[in-house]
């Protein structure tokens, strides 16, 4: 595995790869990488000849400077990971080799990117997608892989490659969990041994809803959700949001739809360390 830290490098190596005839993959990351990120990797490797994996934690997409200065940073660490999972190349660049000059691109793709996320994080998806598509540009990949923790930001980056017109599939991968139901995510390497032990509540409420909801009504399901959490102590819903599956608006009646996702985000702990999952209804 290579571990290329200048973009024009990496491309010099992908188009040797392209003339022997290789399929690309992409995994964009932030690092800090998990069995979430493995599950991607491994997938991408069988499905094509050439595998890159980003690691770059992306400033463009913090609209908390704290957020940015203590996510995780565990480079070395991840590149292990990734060599065992088969990668063949890392592209982990400086902020500067990332943008050097100002991304003043604004994307903005209502209803998707201006809900749920893009209601408490402004200027988030603007940054995913200034990122993504610079990484689309670069690795010009026939395939990039996103996992469905993140779900919303899928949608968010189908409609930019919609958009944009670029050439990639984008490829969704389901959720890696935790025995105890806690969904991977770089975060919780933030969580102290308390946090950790109370935040699999978040997905226990969640799980236990679907049979509430077959019998109650959409508001009745969302409310018995936010109190089921906020009565663990340490625990704190943001939001939960009960939206159709395809636009991410909220849904007054479970039959507005065939796909319906509940969405929801949680502040753990006294820091607190946000995290987000969602469960799906109807699909």
């Amino acid at each position: 595995m290579k571990v290329f830290n200048k973009i024009v490098d990496l491309q010099n190596q992908l188009f040797e790869d392209r003339k022997q005839g290789k399929e690309i993959g992409l995994v964009p990351t932030m690092g800090a990488l998990h069995e979430g990120h493995a599950s991607l990797v491994r997938r991408s490797v069988k499905e094509n000849g050439v595998t890159v994996v980003s690691v770059f934690v992306n400033p463009t997409q913090f609209n908390d400077k704290n957020d940015l200065k203590n996510y995780p940073r565990t480079l070395d660490a991840d590149c292990k990971l990734l060599d065992d999972c088969g990668a063949d190349y890392v592209l982990a660049p400086s902020v500067e080799e990332m943008y050097p000059t100002p991304d003043n691109r604004q994307f903005e793709y209502p209803p998707v990117s201006t809900v749920m996320e893009g209601a408490h994080r402004p200027g988030h998806f603007n940054g995913v997608c200034q990122v993504v598509s610079r990484l689309f540009y670069i690795v010009k990949p026939q395939r990039a892989y996103f996992g469905e923790k993140d779900w919303q930001q899928i949608a968010v980056v189908k409609a930019m490659v919609r958009h944009l017109q670029l050439p990639v599939q984008i490829v969704e991968c389901d959720i890696v969990r935790d025995a105890d139901g806690l969904a991977r995510s770089s975060r919780n390497t933030l969580l102290s041994k308390d946090e950790r032990a109370i935040a699999p509540a978040i997905y226990q409420a969640l799980r236990e809803s679907l049979a509430y909801a077959k019998k109650h009504t959409v508001k009745e399901t969302h409310d018995k959700v936010v109190a089921d959490i906020n009565d663990v102590e340490g625990l704190e819903v943001e939001y939960f949001s009960i939206v159709d599956g395809n636009t991410l608006q909220d849904i007054d009646n479970w039959d507005d739809t065939s796909y319906v996702v509940g969405c929801i985000t949680v502040y753990c702990g006294k820091t607190p360390i946000r995290l987000i999952d969602h469960i799906k209804y109807k699909s």
